[in-house]
């Protein structure tokens, strides 16, 4: 994006097989993860636009993935609904079987360790790092997808029902807001926080709005 706000295209990312699911940037906005259907993950350089590794595990489909808070190592959703985890470099380190009720979904994992997942498909649930313990976000309607804003105080929470809810993640979860006016009939819809200060919220739509 130029200084004036001309958008232009810098680099196309060749090398998956199959339809791009899950694209997530690192927090130092310098690298990508993308993940195929239930293919591999990999991570790019922006400013090069070349492919720095790729992650797969045998026999198992990748659905999901993301960053560790450090930058230094990343996971990912796997078919069978468990998380696998490797360092940069493509090491596995550790795979969390069981972790995520639904197969495709979202799954976060905060500075202080806690991990956000949707547990059904109507609930999300917070887990402490440390204790173990959890705290729960439940909605009336199917969820289908979530992002957290930078200062992780902030859930924005897609609905079936073609509404975005505002949670606090800061002590029980809470109701902030309700934001409506997109159009959701068969696609996973995604929201995010826009703006220097993530001073407003940004959607997709159906009807290219």
């Amino acid at each position: 994006v130029s200084k004036d706000g001309e958008v232009s295209l810098k680099h196309t990312l060749m090398g998956h097989q199959k339809p791009v699911f899950f694209v997530t940037w690192s927090f130092d906005d310098c690298q990508l993860l993308t993940c195929g259907i239930e293919e591999v993950v990999r991570r790019w350089d922006v400013e090069s636009g070349s492919c720095l590794q790729v992650y797969e595990k045998s026999n198992f489909g990748l659905v999901s993935c993301g960053w560790f808070p450090e930058g230094k190592k990343l996971f990912a959703g796997m078919n069978d609904r468990s998380v696998c985890i490797w360092d940069l470099e493509g090491k596995e380190l550790e795979w969390w079987k069981g972790q995520r009720a639904v197969k495709m979904s979202d799954m976060f994992i905060m500075s202080d360790g806690t991990v956000i997942s949707m547990n059904k498909e109507t609930t999300i649930v917070l887990k402490d790092g440390q204790t173990r313990t959890e705290r729960v976000i439940l909605e009336d309607n199917c969820i289908t997808s979530f992002s957290i804003s930078r200062d992780e105080r902030h859930l924005l929470v897609n609905l079936s029902n073609q509404e975005i809810h505002l949670w606090s993640t800061v002590g029980e979860p809470k109701l902030l807001a309700k934001y409506k006016g997109h159009k959701r009939t068969r696609l996973d819809i995604r929201s995010c926080f826009g703006g220097s200060e993530e001073a407003f919220v940004a959607s997709g739509s159906e009807d290219s709005m």
